[in-house]
């Protein structure tokens, strides 16, 4: 069940029934009886995460009157909606929207595969690209000729090295947001970072919001960490924020934090404008919560409308002191994976916070991984790597929309200007049953539900812009080959993948 309680009234939930409305029906589609219907439409908000699970829904009455049926009709759809599963009740007390019992959420996200598995099986589960070289080659050789007085120390820099705190600030700075090198902790990669935040803010038992849908090792952090997450719905499209819900939750759950990925957000791609930025600095700030902007995917614009400052204004730009917003940035989407380095910006007291508590935990970060992504940053290296890196991504998306649109004409999805990752409502079918089918025919694909709390998007994959030209067609076709085997029920007697040679 959902750890917070919302409600959902009765004139946005017509809002919501009536913007589905929208999209088209399939050919020869008949119409449902209108109860049906009304449980069907109300059945996908909670699928896709619009609705959240445990959310009261109104009145049979309001919502009679909201959507212009008659009272039996609603009283209908609900139990419909009862008998599957998605709807629980107690008499004087109202209804809930509810996931059925067999319906389980993943545990975890995918990890990578192994180098030695990847011959036969196409990997999608990972959105993260090979280094760019020669730039992690020159970086690391720099960082070895700036080693020896590093090597003179007893190595802990709890905070980061001086000198990659300071580059970092005078970054923040050129960008328009002053900042002071007391304002930087360099961590373990952003997954580092926000397990720190988590752990000085968020106790065992508090309230996180976060989007929905999420990055999934994000989501299983909090999770492990106790948090309570408040899940908040993504706005239609590739458009941000719904700052209405966002409102709503920050002012009646009352979380002590809220974690948003702004800029090209993993998974759907959304990019926040600056009013739904400045909106939602101003919420989280009213009612005293912690806003977490994780920026990881900020420098991945990928559209040409970008060049020369095109990109909105950081969050932490409407809160530059840090009271209200902690930044967290990372080497590891924009340059490689392998590169764990990610920083915190925030308050000086925040950060001296966060280093105290740092003690108990890995006393700091690797000193010879530091020194490289300063070497690329002091010497103009990292402007030209994240090129290398935008181009390919760029490629990558290309040639993965045009070999999904072939081989599942059925799939929705909208192309993202920037980011790692395409978010697709896979055609009516079970994200998870694809997941599955998908690793008997050699294609790895995590499903919705991963991103998702308590159940949501199940009807959902992530495609990552990891592959391109003829490993991109053929992954398209592996996944149409799943959607197959999932459409006509099959449960083995596949032919093993074959090794794909690019």
């Amino acid at each position: 069940m959902a750890q917070w309680t919302s409600a959902v009234g009765a004139a946005q939930l017509a809002r919501l029934l009536n913007s589905q409305q929208d999209r088209p029906a399939g050919p020869g589609t008949r119409r449902p009886p209108a109860y049906r219907a009304l449980a069907d439409g109300i059945r996908l908000l909670v699928l896709e995460g619009r609705v959240p699970v445990a959310a009261r829904l109104p009145a049979e009455r309001e919502l009679a009157l909201a959507l212009s049926v008659s009272r039996t009709t609603v009283a209908a759809s609900y139990e419909a909606l009862r008998t599957e599963g998605f709807l629980e009740s107690r008499r004087g007390a109202g209804s809930w929207t509810a996931v059925p019992a067999g319906n389980p959420l993943p545990a975890r996200g995918l990890e990578p595969l192994p180098p030695e598995a990847l011959g036969s099986v196409i990997d999608l589960g990972c959105a993260s690209l090979p280094a760019p070289e020669p730039w992690l080659t020159r970086a690391v050789q720099g960082a070895l000729e700036e080693l020896p007085p590093y090597a003179h120390t007893h190595g802990d820099y709890p905070a980061g090295l001086p000198a990659l705190r300071s580059m970092i600030a005078e970054r923040y700075t050129a960008r328009g947001i002053p900042t002071m090198p007391e304002q930087i902790m360099v961590t373990t990669g952003a997954m580092g970072a926000i397990d720190a935040i988590c752990h000085l803010f968020a106790g065992r038992g508090e309230r996180i919001a976060v989007e929905s849908p999420s990055y999934a090792n994000i989501l299983q952090l909090m999770r492990e960490a106790g948090a309570r997450l408040v899940p908040v719905a993504m706005a239609e499209g590739l458009t941000g924020w719904d700052l209405d819900r966002w409102r709503q939750v920050l002012r009646e759950a009352a979380p002590r934090l809220a974690y948003v990925v702004a800029d090209f957000h993993n998974p759907t791609g959304a990019l926040a404008d600056e009013d739904q930025r400045r909106r939602l600095v101003d919420a989280a700030r009213s009612a005293g919560t912690v806003l977490v902007a994780d920026e990881t995917m900020s420098e991945l614009w990928l559209d040409d409308g970008f060049k020369g400052g095109g990109m909105p204004r950081p969050v932490c730009g409407f809160d530059p002191a840090g009271s209200t917003v902690i930044t967290v940035g990372s080497a590891s989407k924009a340059f490689w994976a392998g590169m764990r380095i990610g920083w915190v910006r925030a308050a000086p007291d925040v950060i001296r916070s966060l280093v105290a508590a740092r003690a108990y935990a890995d006393l700091g970060t690797p000193v010879l991984e530091q020194l490289a992504v300063n070497w690329l940053f002091s010497t103009g290296g990292w402007e030209q790597a994240v090129d290398v890196r935008r181009v390919q991504a760029r490629e990558n998306r290309d040639a993965l929309v045009a070999a999904v649109r072939r081989e599942l004409p059925d799939w929705e999805f909208e192309i993202p200007q920037g980011g790692l990752t395409l978010w697709v409502r896979a055609g009516g079918l079970s994200g998870s049953r694809l997941a599955e089918a998908g690793e008997r025919v050699g294609v790895r694909v995590p499903s919705g539900p991963r991103f998702g709390v308590d159940g949501a998007f199940e009807g959902y994959v992530r495609l990552p812009f990891t592959v391109g030209g003829a490993v991109a067609e053929e992954a398209a076709a592996r996944l149409a080959a799943a959607a197959r085997l999932v459409e006509t029920g099959a449960t083995g007697g596949t032919e093993p993948p074959r090794t794909f040679v690019a």
